[in-house]
């Protein structure tokens, strides 16, 4: 059944008022937004400086002394002896003061030699070290 409708009605329509009080108000603001940036330009203004600057990198991921099978070590890949080892952990910590050392050894390595870099990093003043074990031998 079909809706009639009488002719003589008005079809609904959007009221537009509203919209139009909208984006005079915006136009307003980026009016007056522009005008702040302008008066700022002509401030002339001495910024304070830094006395001493420091580095400003988080702290470095752990450390990682890799002991051989056959005592040698390696610190992130470098193989070095033991007394350089040491000398390099104290100037990374000097430089991070909480700086992490993590001692993976061979399986086939002597107790001895993983005392050995635990030793290092306890000479070199680094609290924090720990060990992993894993399966496999260390590779150099």
């Amino acid at each position: 059944m079909p809706l009639k409708t009488a002719r003589g009605e008005e079809l609904p329509s959007v009221n537009l008022t509203p919209m139009i009080d909208v984006v005079f108000l915006l136009i307003i603001f980026f009016m007056v937004g522009t005008q702040f940036s302008e008066s700022e330009k002509d401030i002339s203004i001495t910024l304070p400086g830094v006395s001493s600057l420091s580095t400003m990198m988080a702290p470095p991921d752990r450390r990682e002394i890799a002991v051989a099978a056959d005592g040698t070590l390696s610190l992130d890949g470098d193989i070095l002896p033991h007394e350089q080892v040491t000398a390099r952990l104290a100037a990374m910590r000097s430089e991070y003061p909480d700086l992490r050392v993590v001692v993976r050894a061979d399986r086939e390595a002597k107790y001895q030699y993983v005392v050995t870099a635990f030793g290092a990093a306890n000479r070199a003043g680094v609290s924090d070290v720990s060990t992993v074990a894993r399966a496999g031998s260390v590779n150099r």
